[in-house]
């Protein structure tokens, strides 16, 4: 009879001696042995629980522990028993949930197959869509918001618009543009609120205007050209006390000068009289005179073939210096003035290209017409003149008013604007000073009349290129050429073109050497001491080879100074545009705005969404303008006011309403 390993002693002996200090591997897990004496136990007796000490083995480390063989392999048999049993009872699970390839459910009807031995699996119900009899169905999307409905439709139009571009139909682009644009604007959405819609109408707004300037880049010409301010606004707001001691001097001087207007002296003529004797004063009469010389011979022959006073002549003086170019506050153009829609009533045309109230023979026939209706109306020329500042309407309801037709029962009464008010006794300051100037110590040399031939291009055509053709100054030409409000000429076979005296026939004779197609685009060069073939080509950013064979040369010949080039496909100047947020001043107008950064009065409109023509002092107007336009008011942060204080200044503002130009 053996004796088990735990009871031989021989055995037990040979065993500690064969495998003292040997490990005893943990197959996995977080275990905890109670070992008595330094053997392993899976139990100990409770009475000896006090000698047992705890030892934690890691997942995969080792439990040094002297053990013998014997019990190694006893604890081993022990270990795979109980990872049998474990295993059996994982696999009969599995047999309870059996697993599908890839999680696609069998087709309906088919018998789930199940492990041999093992329980039936329960069944389900089949899922919502595995029924038979059930039909799939589409999934519907969610209609677009309103919002996004309006973006789509926004944005065909522009692209629809895009198209037309390309295709360079550009009225029809510019239609569609401002289609998508007002469906935009007139959606009710808030735009401002909406940032998504605000990014859209500015990338839009930059988008239409970006092409407007290309369409008309070509030739680089086409950026408008330079106004100057209008005398009258530099002057009708002036408080100049009067000096008593001008009255009788002026008093004397109105009854010796010959006239044909009646000439008034009182506080008021005499406070403009004293305000023309200071030096901003005497520099803008002394700037008129000498500029009247250039056109008073034409302006007096009109008024006299209209049958109207000589003296009227100096409405001009008053309004502008004589200045074609002049351009007021209120939008009124020209020598003479005119708004818009009163230019339009006598015949004064305006386009992108024209505006001839800047023309001084048109406009001055005009002028004269005006005032001859008006004098017709009222009887009486201060009331008319009145009425040619601040409209006719404005004359005849301070008439009803009071109950007067007399201008300066109407100054007295303060029913007129105060433009208007001080209008009629500048013109009579300046008539007195115009006629007798050496008594007021004003002496310059007039002007003279220019000389000019007019022409008929058929075509457009650079300002540039017929300097260059002329050998005369751009500055020549668009002063004898000031309704003219690029420097290309429009697509009208009917514009005259005026040129320097005696300069018609060779136009003619050298442009002929020009395709007519290519006047807005070709320039001519005019060979200079150092130039050559590639030189003058890399200036006008050609090639050397075009060149030679726009003007049937050699690309080796040699050129002579004074020796004139045609510049093929010369390229444009790029014509930049500029955002520009303008404050609106006192006696603004949207028109008047717009002339003034050289776009239209819809344009400040859409990028400004405005509905209507009214544009308030203090409001910041955004405008693309071409070049960047005059100088624009600075748009500063408003100070602060006291009630008491704002409440003063509004009430002095509802006082100096501006007045509505002619």
């Amino acid at each position: 009879m053996s004796r088990s390993p735990f009871t031989n002693p021989k055995v037990k002996q040979e065993q500690q001696t064969q495998v003292q200090n040997s490990t005893f591997p943990v197959p996995g897990g977080k275990f905890f042995f109670l070992c008595q004496n330094g053997h392993p136990s899976l139990m100990a007796p409770p009475a000896q629980q006090k000698s047992f000490r705890l030892e934690r083995v890691d997942r995969g480390g080792a439990c040094s522990l002297p053990c013998s063989v014997g019990m190694i392999r006893t604890y081993s048999v022990l270990a795979g028993i109980l990872a049998l049993a474990l295993l059996s009872a994982g696999c009969e699970d599995a047999a309870k949930r059996p697993v599908r390839a890839g999680g696609v459910p069998p087709p309906p009807g088919s018998p789930a197959p199940a492990p041999a031995g093992a329980a039936p699996p329960v069944k389900l119900a089949p899922l919502p869509l595995g029924g038979t009899n059930r039909v799939p169905l589409p999934l519907v999307p969610q209609p677009p918001s309103e919002q996004e409905a309006l973006v789509a439709r926004v944005e065909a139009r522009f692209a629809a618009g895009e198209q037309e571009y390309r295709a360079g139909h550009m009225t029809s682009a510019r239609r569609k543009f401002d289609q998508a644009l007002d469906e935009l604007l007139e959606s009710g959405l808030d735009l401002e609120g909406d940032p998504r819609l605000a990014l859209l109408y500015h990338r839009l707004v930059d988008r239409a205007y970006a092409y407007e300037l290309q369409a008309f880049q070509e030739g680089g010409g086409l950026q408008e050209s330079p106004t100057v301010a209008a005398a009258i606004d530099e002057v009708e707001e002036v408080d100049a006390p009067a000096d008593p001691a001008l009255k009788g001097r002026a008093e004397e001087a109105a009854r010796k000068v010959s006239h044909d207007l009646p000439l008034t002296v009182n506080d008021n003529v005499l406070s403009f009289l004293n305000f023309f004797q200071t030096a901003k004063g005497r520099a803008i009469v002394e700037t008129g005179l000498r500029r009247a010389g250039r056109y008073r011979e034409m302006i007096s022959r009109i008024l006299r073939e209209e049958g109207m006073p000589q003296d009227l002549i100096y409405l001009a003086q008053a309004e502008s210096a004589f200045q074609p170019q002049a351009l007021s506050r209120a939008g009124a153009r020209g020598m003479w003035q005119f708004v818009p829609s009163r230019g339009q009533q006598y015949g004064l045309r305006r386009t992108w290209w024209v505006d001839e109230r800047q023309d001084p023979e048109r406009a001055t026939r005009a002028a004269a017409r005006h005032l001859r209706d008006l004098y017709a109306q009222f009887g009486d020329w201060y009331l008319a003149i009145a009425a040619y500042n601040c409209g006719p309407g404005n004359v005849q309801k301070a008439i009803e008013r009071t109950g007067y037709a007399d201008f300066w029962e109407l100054f007295r009464r303060n029913v007129l604007p105060r433009e208007t008010r001080n209008y009629v006794p500048i013109i009579l300051a300046l008539t007195l000073i115009a006629k007798d100037a050496d008594r007021y110590g004003i002496s310059v040399d007039p002007e003279s009349p220019a000389a000019f031939d007019v022409v008929k291009p058929g075509h457009p055509i650079d300002l540039r290129l017929v300097a260059e053709t002329l050998e005369v100054d751009l500055d020549t030409l668009r002063l004898l050429n000031p309704s003219l409000l690029r420097s290309v000429t429009p697509a009208d076979p009917g514009f005259e073109l005026r040129l320097p005296k005696n300069t018609a026939q060779r136009f003619f004779s050298e442009i002929a050497a020009i395709p007519s197609e290519k006047w807005v685009s070709w320039r001519r060069h005019r060979v200079e001491p150092g130039d050559t073939l590639s030189s003058i080509a890399r200036r006008y950013r050609v090639t050397a080879a075009n060149l030679a064979e726009a003007n049937s040369i050699e690309r080796s010949e040699t050129l002579h100074p004074g020796q004139k080039l045609v510049i093929p496909s010369a390229q444009p100047e790029p014509l930049r545009s500029k955002l520009v947020r303008y404050r609106v001043r006192r006696g603004d107008t949207l028109s008047g705005i717009s002339d003034r950064f050289g776009v239209s009065a819809e344009e400040v409109k859409r990028w400004n969404r405005l509905r209507s023509n009214r544009v308030g002092r203090g409001m910041v107007l955004r405008i693309y303008s071409p070049g960047g336009g005059p100088e624009a008011a600075p748009v500063r942060r408003p100070a602060r006011k006291s009630p008491a204080k704002g409440a003063a200044q509004s009430a002095d503002q509802k006082k100096k309403a501006p007045a509505a130009k002619k």
